[in-house]
């Protein structure tokens, strides 16, 4: 599709951090092969710490939050004064970007933004643009907020009672549920902005979800019946998915330098699947009582193993597991390139908190998983690995919430040697398959994206 001569040109505006900037990024990337011309948004210290670097051929404007100089989302003094800032700064400044760009005769025709900032539909109304929400979360997940925002989910969840919901495929127990409505005293701001993702969005003209059809059937059939909701999904570059876009192998922004060459290298060297890829994300935090576990459980296993571990993470590792650790079985490193290191030969499991971005990374490269799950969606996206997509088992957790050693020992060793293990790996295989004819062209995803750009040019 060539369709430069209609000069479509698009706002894309990403909720300031990295878990939602790089799937927007991901699908600008998309509509841009396309043919339509891209201007993407970021904050003014998102730009500044991690993105002036980055190699991409989209326009970048990056406009004001408020917190421009004082570490951005992290620099305010609680979420709440952030939003606020957020919301009413960056609504004059994209009122101000948008009268620019038309000034400079290159006029917006359409605004996709993250659904954590609903506001920005009343900006794009104002210019009268077109308008598409989207959901960086599963449609299992929002399909849950969805049903707390109509009030027919009732908080607070209690007991230990199934939750059936009719946008869901399965009952849910409460621990199965979202850690923000699972415990509603966790962080109740955050439950709010996710709440009221749906505050406005009947009067949106597209909702776009970083989700697979063929994943979610029963979900997106639901929501699409009362929402104009399309699955675009994965938003992965390409060269790992259906190489329709050329040299498409950079994800975007990373706020943590990546050892590439250690981590492969290192992994040149090991077996194929022998190596357990450990993993919780960019913004996780896990309990130094946890940290011991997992390393001893890994330890226990006697498998290979890379683990990933932020330097503000590091002080938890127990120092006689870092003493002892052989070069030759286990690497730990502060960050790598991830879907770099989940398509290598090598890797036989992912120990994932199964955030959504690394979930969807691992079912793109049929890669089984272990899950434990922090916070937020990531319960849920476990459940769904588990009993759902049936490629990966879930770590049960202790009363005080802690996943001991012998439970994540039995898990690696079920995963990458157990009987359980063969089936889980051939079902990994199975939605490799499926994410990449999703994502090729007249797949499922590729569809939606044509038809939203159509409907653009129309």
């Amino acid at each position: 599709m060539n369709l430069a001569h209609n000069k479509i040109h698009c706002l894309v505006i990403p909720f300031p951090t990295q878990g939602h900037i790089n799937p927007m990024l991901q699908f600008s990337k998309r509509l841009q092969h396309k043919g339509i011309e891209i201007t993407l948004v970021p904050t003014i210290y998102i730009f500044n710490k991690s993105m002036q670097e980055l190699t991409s051929s989209i326009t970048i404007e990056p406009i004001s939050d408020g917190y421009d100089d004082v570490n951005g989302l992290f620099g305010a003094k609680s979420i709440e004064t952030y939003l606020e800032s957020h919301q009413k700064v960056g609504s004059q400044a994209l009122i101000q970007l948008i009268e620019k760009l038309k000034n400079k005769g290159n006029p917006i025709n359409c605004v996709i933004y993250d659904s954590f900032m609903p506001w920005i539909l009343d900006v794009a109304k104002m210019f009268g643009l077109v308008s598409g929400v989207f959901f960086t979360m599963s449609c299992a997940v929002e399909n849950i907020f969805y049903h707390i925002q109509l009030k027919e989910l009732k908080l607070p969840v209690e007991g230990h009672d199934q939750v059936l919901l009719p946008g869901l495929l399965q009952p849910l127990v409460p621990s199965d549920l979202p850690s923000f409505v699972n415990d509603m005293g966790s962080y109740p701001p955050f439950l709010k902005m996710l709440v009221d993702q749906f505050s406005n969005i009947q009067e949106a003209d597209w909702i776009l979800c970083n989700t697979i059809y063929e994943l979610e059937k029963h979900e997106v059939d639901w929501i699409t019946k009362r929402l104009r909701l399309r699955t675009i999904g994965p938003t992965i570059p390409s060269m790992y998915v259906d190489k329709r876009l050329e040299n498409d192998n950079s994800y975007g922004l990373s706020i943590y330098k990546p050892k590439t060459d250690v981590c492969m290298k290192w992994l040149s060297d090991c077996d194929d699947g022998s190596v357990v890829y450990v993993s919780f994300g960019s913004m996780a935090e896990l309990k130094e009582e946890q940290m011991k576990e997992i390393a001893c459980g890994l330890n226990k296993s006697n498998h290979n193993f890379l683990w990933v571990v932020r330097e503000s993470e590091e002080p938890k590792i127990p120092k006689d597991f870092l003493d002892n650790i052989k070069r030759e079985k286990g690497l730990i490193v502060t960050w790598c390139p991830q879907l770099d290191v989940l398509s290598h030969k090598a890797i036989g499991c992912f120990m994932t908190h199964c955030g959504w971005n690394s979930t969807l990374e691992a079912l793109s490269m049929g890669v089984p998983m272990v899950a434990i799950p922090i916070w937020t969606d990531q319960c849920t996206n476990a459940k769904y690995v588990m009993d759902i997509w049936e490629m990966g088992i879930k770590a049960q957790a202790n009363e005080k919430g802690v996943v001991e050693q012998e439970v994540v020992e039995h898990c690696i060793r079920e995963v990458m040697e157990g009987e359980r293990g063969k089936e889980i790996r051939k079902n990994a295989t199975k939605w490799r398959e499926v994410t990449k004819k999703a994502m090729d062209e007249g797949g499922s995803s590729d569809r939606n994206i044509n038809e939203f750009i159509d409907k653009l040019v129309l």
